[in-house]
């Protein structure tokens, strides 16, 4: 018996199995390709903040963001690469947006380097930016060393049964509560009102002979410089997903266009790629992550003692699924957010610590349910 089965080993999945294990929980992780074979291991695996001028998901990515580089540096040193992050508005618009943020932030301001402006292009360096302090890691390490101390199954998970206050999954194996964290690939339950984009990242890996000390975000991500080698990464297309698609994704236009949007930020010299890292990345539909219990859609809506319409729901009046969780929809933030959200998932099961309505599955319950 498991104290918990977590679906899905991308960042999301192994930071929930790092959680329990600590808190000296036994824990299965159950992946279908492996460890980090989705869209967290084709993550740059950037450590930011939102930079905008305010919103809630602004609110919890900056709660996120200091709370991750802590957690990273004492867990995991090894596996984070502390360097400036320099972000470089794209136009007008966004150079708005950046000088709003830098009035209005409480973090650190950094004034970015002489190096580092001389690798940027002129153009980009007479653009609005923000420089922090911020960090990269290893994605697909960090996933493997978050996983260590779980027992990990490599299969598709076909089928979930609550059976006398038990989880049992694909007829083999027990447990108290199950987390899904499968990202934007199907979920082995369905419901209704969990409808979430799927975004397709790519990310390089290229040798070159120019030096970059910094992360540098404009038209894509760029890393700092290791042994020769920087990472170039984006989640560029909306369009495609490997479940309905019926060509295989564009390798080579890929590269072209990661290659295409970083020369216009620095000069790369000497180019040559040497590793490439596809995925699926989960997005909401109002862009804040979910975790949380789920909602029993057909349960809830035959209970005639609650109104549907309403301005303000009452989540506590739902019907919910028996220890089941979910934490997902992170967008191209997985390894800022996902040791946030693991946190809070652990509190909640563990010590039953009330997660914010903002973030809950919940709310998709309750405006799926107010239009019908």
């Amino acid at each position: 018996m498991y104290d918990i089965a977590i679906i899905g080993a991308g960042i999301n999945g192994c930071s929930v199995a790092y959680e329990f294990a600590q808190a000296g929980k036994k824990v299965v992780l159950f992946d279908m390709d492996g460890i980090a074979h989705g869209g967290s291991g084709a993550a740059g695996a950037f450590i930011s903040p939102k930079f905008s001028k305010a919103g809630e998901l602004k609110e919890i990515l900056h709660d996120a963001f200091v709370y991750s580089m802590e957690f990273y540096e004492k867990n995991f040193p090894h596996l984070l690469t502390r360097a400036p992050l320099l972000h470089i508005a794209k136009d007008e618009a966004d150079a708005e947006i950046l000088r709003v943020y830098k009035e209005d932030t409480s973090l650190e301001l950094l004034e970015p380097s002489q190096d580092i402006l001389n690798t940027v292009k002129t153009e980009a360096k007479l653009q609005e930016n923000v420089s922090i302090n911020a960090g990269v890691v290893n994605a697909a390490r960090m996933c493997e060393a978050m996983a260590k101390s779980a027992k990990f199954v490599k299969q598709k998970v076909e089928s979930i049964v609550y059976d006398e206050g038990v989880w049992v999954i694909d007829e083999a194996y027990n447990a108290k509560n199950v987390v899904l964290a499968t990202g934007a690939y199907e979920s082995v339950i369905k419901e209704p009102y969990i409808q979430l984009r799927g975004v397709w990242g790519h990310r390089i890996d290229v040798k070159t002979t120019t030096e970059n000390s910094h992360s540098i975000h404009q038209f894509v991500s760029i890393s700092p410089s290791s042994d020769g080698k920087l990472a170039i990464g984006a989640t560029h297309n909306v369009h495609y997903h490997p479940q309905s698609a019926t060509e295989p994704y564009d390798i080579e236009a890929g590269r072209k266009e990661l290659l295409e949007k970083a020369s216009r930020t620095i000069n790369l010299e000497n180019v040559e790629v040497v590793k490439d890292y596809t995925g699926l990345r989960s997005g909401s539909f109002d862009y804040m992550p979910l975790v949380g219990s789920l909602v029993l859609s057909t349960e809830t809506l035959q209970n005639k003692n609650i109104r549907f319409k309403v301005k303000k729901a009452d989540f506590t009046e739902y019907e919910y699924y028996p220890n089941l969780y979910m934490i997902n929809g992170n967008g191209g933030y997985g390894f800022v957010l996902a040791p946030y959200l693991a946190k809070i998932l652990k509190e909640h099961i563990l010590s039953a610590k009330k997660i914010s309505d903002r973030i809950t599955p919940a709310r998709f319950f309750a405006r799926w349910a107010k239009k019908l």
